[in-house]
């Protein structure tokens, strides 16, 4: 490993040229709702717009205030965190810098909101929240994750005109059953960045590994990413001739936060040989790196580089979060939201919109070269990763040829 880190951000430039098949893979899109969830019937569409997103603006978003104070107290765009903490150093706060440097260079108005009762908030709660956003006069809310379905199916039914950004996001459907046309559902092929990670740290020369997951085992997203991992280490490993272990668990990362339970169990893997645990749930991020650094282990950031937050990330599975939200935040308001709105859009390889932060990687084994020889082969489609979204016992279940998998 090396001893000092480059402390450089690395921008994902989005050139969106939307297609849903993008991700490639088998059974499922990336596109739907957890498999344990009620799915929305609505349709999932191929989106192919002419014109690419515009690239992310150089401005620091942590130098932007969090609220931007008007004198009658409106506010033009909201944003509605998921569970966890606004400033997760991850998927909350990836997404709220996208709203962030939209509305800073646009000269828009904008505030978050935070649905009451924290990690143990309801759908009544979610939907409150968004109440308070469109009659503190928000004409674009940015919804952030999944559980958000239930309050949007209600918040987008009760207020047609405004335009609600969905993401990780699927089509959302109205009591009826119909789709509804002013949702735009925003989803990503964290297979990739996952299978990239994965097939990077055993080619690095690790060779005991660890996955810890929020969400319990229900969040598509994180499924993807624990997925595509097990499957780039087993593809890593076979070119090598090797067998690898890894330790696989959602087990205390349901509501996405730190606690000292989690931190007890990869301190308890750290003890017991494991080298490297890919952290892949907003908050609970603060406990593995605690666990990491008191046992000298590594970790692997999620969503954002996540490399400045502690010296025990080595590497980081990122997708462009900020990126996809200033790209549909300019839909709103250049009179195209009609485009996404009311259909799925995928975002992975092909849209520049995953990848692996290259300019502070930790890795000294494994080159540049090499991780650019294999982006290419996932965009050309000689690479195909499985996007399945599986439950966490069925990861464990199945059959590598070069990895075996500790489900805990």
């Amino acid at each position: 490993m090396k001893n000092t880190k480059k402390f450089l951000a690395l921008l994902l430039a989005l050139a969106m040229v939307f297609a849903l098949a993008a991700c490639g893979g088998k059974d499922t899109t990336p596109s739907e709702p957890p498999a344990d969830d009620t799915p929305s019937e609505a349709p999932v569409e191929s989106q192919a717009p002419e014109e690419a997103a515009p690239e992310t603006p150089a401005q620091d978003a942590d130098a932007i205030p969090d609220t931007m104070t008007t004198d009658d107290g409106t506010y033009q765009i909201a944003f509605v965190t998921d569970v966890g903490v606004l400033k997760d150093k991850s998927f909350n706060q990836g997404t709220f810098d996208g709203v962030k440097l939209y509305a800073a260079a646009n000269g828009k108005s904008y505030k978050y909101y935070q649905p009451a009762n924290g990690d143990q908030a309801t759908d009544d709660d979610r939907y409150d929240a968004m109440k308070a956003a469109v009659e503190g006069g928000a004409e674009a809310v940015v919804a952030a994750g999944f559980m958000q379905e239930n309050a949007l199916k209600r918040a987008a039914t009760e207020y047609p005109d405004v335009s609600f950004i969905f993401i990780d996001g699927y089509p959302v459907n109205d009591e009826a059953g119909n789709v509804l046309p002013n949702v735009a559902g925003i989803s990503f092929c964290e297979e990739q960045p996952g299978y990239m990670a994965g097939y990077a740290v055993v080619k690095e020369g690790f060779e005991k590994l660890g996955f810890a997951g929020g969400g319990g085992g229900t969040n598509a997203a994180v499924n993807r990413y624990g997925y595509g991992f097990v499957q780039g280490a087993n593809a890593a490993a076979a070119e090598m001739g090797k067998t690898v272990e890894i330790d696989y668990t959602y087990q205390f990362g349901a509501n996405f936060s730190a606690s000292p339970e989690l931190q007890a169990l990869i301190a308890g893997w750290y003890t017991n040989g494991t080298e490297i645990v890919f952290s892949a749930g907003g908050s609970i991020f603060t406990s593995i790196t605690d666990a990491a650094a008191a046992n000298d282990g590594y970790v692997i950031g999620v969503d954002v580089d996540q490399s400045s937050q502690s010296d025990t990330v080595i590497l980081s599975a990122m997708k462009g979060l900020s990126s996809s939200v200033e790209w549909a935040l300019a839909k709103v308001y250049d009179g195209t939201f009609g485009e996404i709105g009311g259909v799925g859009t995928a975002l992975g390889a092909n849209e520049d919109a995953v990848g692996l932060p290259t300019d502070t990687w930790m890795l000294e084994n494994y080159t540049v070269e090499e991780y650019e020889a294999q982006l290419a082969a996932i965009k050309d489609g000689s690479l195909v990763i499985d996007n399945s979204v599986l439950l966490n016992e069925a990861v464990a279940a199945q059959d590598y040829s070069n990895v075996i998998v500790n489900y805990v």
